[in-house]
This record gives C-alpha cells, sequence and structure tokens, in this order.
C-alpha cells in the first residue's frame, strides 16, 4: 500500500494532506528497527506490523481501530454534547478522523455511559464488532461497581436478580449476577442496556445510586494502571477476552 494511502487509512487526512505530509519530512517509517525520514509519499509499504511516526507521534498500522477508553465522570458518549464535553475530545485527531464507508467518520462508542459514570468503554471503526458487543441478543456481560445511598439488604439483592418491572417495560429485568462488596457497595452484572437502567433498577428496589463505574465486559477488565481519561488499542488478547 502506497504511504500515503496508508496515512489516509489511519485518520492522517486526505490523500493531498497525507501527501503533504510526506513530502515536507514529517513521516518516518521504521526499518529495521530505526525510524527514517520518507518523502515519496507513493512509497509501497507492507502494512503487517508496520510502525511510523508523524510529527514526532509515534503509530502502529491498524487496518481497524479496537480502542480501550477510561472514561472520565463529566464527559457525553456524544459527537454532539448538551452540556458536557465529549469523550470524542479525549482522542487523538487521527482516531476521530479514520475513514468509513458509512457517514460517520473515526471510531464510534460501543454502547453510551452516562455523564456521571466512569469507567470502561470501547470504541472501534468495525460495524460488526460495534454490533456483537452491544446488541442485547449476544449477552455480552458488563459489571458495574454501584455505590448506593442506603444500605443494602439480602431482599434487594434477591429482587434484582430475579427481576424488577421499569415503568417503560411490562417484561422483568434481571441482574445476570449481584455481589454485595460491602454495606452500600454492590458488583452488577448486566447483559442488556436500558436507558439509565441501573439507576432505575435500584430505585425500584427502594435505593438510590449515587456513584456508578464498569471496570468489566466481558472477560476484559479496566486495567488498574488506567487513568480517567486516557485510553490505549485493544490487543488481540483483549479482543479474545471479549469474544461471546
Amino acid at each position: 500500500m502506497q504511504l500515503q494511502d496508508i496515512l489516509y487509512s489511519q485518520g492522517f487526512g486526505i490523500r493531498r494532506v497525507c501527501s503533504g505530509l510526506v513530502q515536507q519530512g514529517w513521516v518516518e517509517v521504521c526499518v529495521d528497527g530505526e525510524m527514517q525520514r520518507v518523502t515519496d509519499s507513493t512509497l509501497d509499504l507492507d502494512t503487517e506490523g508496520l510502525k511510523f511516526r508523524v510529527q514526532g507521534v509515534d503509530w502502529e498500522y491498524h487496518e481497524k481501530g479496537y480502542v480501550l477508553l477510561y472514561k472520565p465522570a463529566g464527559t457525553e458518549c456524544s459527537q454532539k454534547p448538551s452540556a458536557h464535553p465529549s469523550i470524542y475530545t479525549l482522542l487523538p485527531m487521527p482516531l476521530r478522523q479514520r475513514p468509513n464507508k458509512n457517514a460517520i467518520q473515526g471510531l464510534q462508542a460501543v454502547g453510551r455511559l452516562d455523564q456521571d459514570t466512569t469507567g470502561l468503554l470501547l470504541l472501534s471503526d468495525d460495524g460488526q464488532f460495534i454490533h456483537r458487543m452491544s446488541s442485547p441478543k449476544k449477552h455480552v456481560p458488563k459489571v458495574y461497581r454501584v455505590q448506593a445511598k442506603h444500605a443494602v439488604t439480602a431482599q434487594m439483592v434477591e429482587r434484582l436478580l430475579a427481576g424488577v418491572v421499569l415503568d417503560d417495560d411490562p417484561k422483568p429485568v434481571r441482574a445476570a449476577a449481584c455481589v454485595q462488596v460491602d454495606e452500600c457497595t454492590l458488583d452488577l452484572t448486566l447483559t442488556e442496556g436500558k436507558y439509565h437502567q441501573v439507576k432505575r433498577m435500584l430505585a425500584a428496589v427502594g435505593n438510590r445510586v449515587e456513584g456508578l463505574h464498569r471496570w468489566k465486559i466481558g472477560g476484559l477488565e479496566l486495567p488498574a494502571t488506567m487513568e480517567p481519561g486516557q485510553w490505549r488499542w485493544l490487543t488481540a488478547a483483549d479482543l479474545e477476552l471479549l469474544r461471546p
């Protein structure tokens, strides 16, 4: 693949812009473990394991983008937020500009978290992956650490597991698992994602959510070393942990 096409596929702008970056000496390619400046934008390169540098920032080629983001509180999972900063502003511009066959460019959030909810959020430009991870029919478990306002009783846990009725759906909604961490804290596992579901489930059993943090999706846990607002590429091992 030509270098200008590689840069375009990775979100560095239209081909004319990518060609200009190369011709102006802003692009280096890793050859035999060393970065070498390239000025020929039509240079053909093997994309397998390709590493390159653009304007001093190191990148790796990814045919499809799969990213893990530690969503901080006070952010919205929307391209057009209404009252808080968008989670997309936490990503570097190339991830937001990756070309897509659909009308929307860049990586897209796999489902949404409320503005005050923190934790593990996946983003991708792979439509099949997004569907598989977000579809309730796939039953991908998502684990939330719930900080309740009042003490959680055994009866509340039993009701969450048995199923509670939400105001917009006569069919009971059940937690796949519910583990009490301490008097006011639960680890709640859900396999579907209705609007404000955790908050409404706690309200249905007579309690209230004071804090909500998603720390696990499938077999993938939010790394303890990450800080709110940080992101990283998902590895092959990470993706394997996310398989149903």
